[in-house]
């Protein structure tokens, strides 16, 4: 098993990923009390089979479909601890085919991009976030929330406990920023994780709305956790790529 802080260039920043390398598939019962064990917001476990790779991601309380920041950590660890020569992977899973390239120190992810629709906000959410959004968009499974400025973004305080039981997998707020193109935070209480450290997921729905809303398909975000987080988007239409760099920080041995 390898921990990874993903999104960052230096340690104890990002937002931490373990990956576990498998030869065969575990039964998922105890892929997932591994994944509680380990407390992260996600752990990845990959089982290559011929060329590609295959990954799954488990919160400590359940798998998800997607997961931006641990598929980062997955390439960092093939390319730099399992010697991958080739400059670009290849991961099948739930949400299709994932593709991680290599650019110098930089992992670009590339995903396929959220569908969203506005909507009106739940008033569960509304109360729960406690600060009423300028607009509200649902994708496949997470709600985006609008907001005017960055300043609104980091003083918002969630009751967690009214979060949790909206039964949103999650909920993420977002707004232009100071000293980036959007800026955002990302919660999501209902799987086992509060307030995510670096969402790469949420990313493929923040791209297509703000590559629409400022007229541009390039641009830089900060996701403001206290961990903070630092992404390269770049919207492609039905695809978006999410770039960042990633640091080891520990290897081990499960013993079960």
């Amino acid at each position: 098993m390898y921990q990874v802080d993903a999104f960052t260039g230096k340690l104890f920043s990002g937002n931490p990923a373990a990956v576990c390398i498998l030869d065969k598939w575990l039964p998922e019962d105890f892929m997932q009390n591994i994944a509680m064990e380990n407390n992260l917001a996600e752990t990845a476990f990959v089982v290559k089979e011929q060329e590609n790779y295959h990954i799954r991601w488990f919160t400590p309380k359940a798998e998800v479909a997607l997961c931006g920041h641990a598929t980062l950590a997955s390439g960092h660890v093939i390319f730099n601890h399992l010697n991958e020569k080739k400059e670009e992977i290849i991961f099948q899973s739930k949400s299709g085919e994932l593709k991680v390239r290599k650019e110098g120190k930089v992992l670009i992810l590339n995903f396929p991009t959220d569908i969203i629709h506005e909507i009106e906000i739940p008033s569960t959410i509304a109360e729960a976030i406690g600060l009423h959004p300028v607009g509200a968009y649902k994708g496949r499974t997470d709600y985006m929330l609008i907001y005017q400025d960055q300043a609104q973004i980091e003083k918002i305080q969630p009751d967690f406990r009214k979060l949790k039981q909206t039964n949103a997998r999650g909920i993420m707020v977002t707004a232009p920023g100071k000293e980036s193109d959007f800026v955002s935070r990302f919660f999501a209480p209902a799987v086992g994780v509060d307030e995510d450290p670096v969402t790469g997921s949420a990313h493929t729905s923040l791209i297509p709305y703000w590559a629409k809303t400022l007229g541009k398909t390039e641009m830089s975000a900060i996701q403001l956790s206290s961990r903070r987080g630092y992404l390269n988007c770049k919207y492609l239409g039905d695809r978006v790529e999410i770039g960042g760099k990633a640091i080891t920080y520990l290897t081990g041995e499960i013993d079960v």
